[in-house]
């Protein structure tokens, strides 16, 4: 029975053994290599570019850039610890201070100093308050409502004036 006259597909041919001969199948997609030592082949692939770029780097480097120490990294993976990896991007975060966040007041209602917490309400007059004294009455706000909602309206409803009509 011949298979390239109905279309389907060859046999598959016999497994091949790791290239590395550590036991394992490879495939063709893999260089005939298992997929572990795939990986580390294409790990060390990577650290040297890296390697040659930062080689590069330093030998093309200019007196401005003499004084700047790029930043390394070494990341160590769990599959493969005798092989770390090499990064040589920047940091943009700073590194973490050791000194403690100094711990804020506790928030109180501004008119009966109850501490509110997360609680509290903040009213348009900008001052915190508790559940009694939230309302604009229960702690004489001094903001305009009214003057506030005229603005509100006026600019919602802009004035629109139709060009006159010339009489017949």
């Amino acid at each position: 029975m011949e298979h390239n006259e109905t279309g389907c597909q060859a046999p598959p041919e016999a497994p091949k053994l790791c290239a590395n001969n550590c036991g394992f199948f490879g495939s063709a997609a893999t260089m005939n290599l298992c997929s572990k030592c795939h990986k580390e082949l294409v790990v060390k692939q990577e650290q040297a570019k890296v390697a040659a770029v930062s080689i590069e780097s330093a030998v093309n480097a200019t007196p401005n850039n003499w004084g700047k120490k790029p930043a390394v990294t070494l990341d160590v993976q769990a599959g493969s610890p005798d092989m770390p990896l090499i990064s040589t991007e920047a940091s943009s975060t700073p590194p973490p201070n050791n000194e403690e966040k100094v711990k804020e007041t506790p928030t109180r209602c501004n008119t009966c100093r109850k501490r509110v917490g997360l609680t509290g309400f903040n009213c348009r007059c900008g001052h915190l308050f508790c559940a009694v004294h939230r309302y604009s009455d229960k702690h004489n706000c001094q903001y305009d409502y009214r003057a506030a909602a005229q603005d509100a309206i006026a600019k919602a409803n802009p004035v629109v004036k139709a060009e006159k009509l010339d009489k017949i």
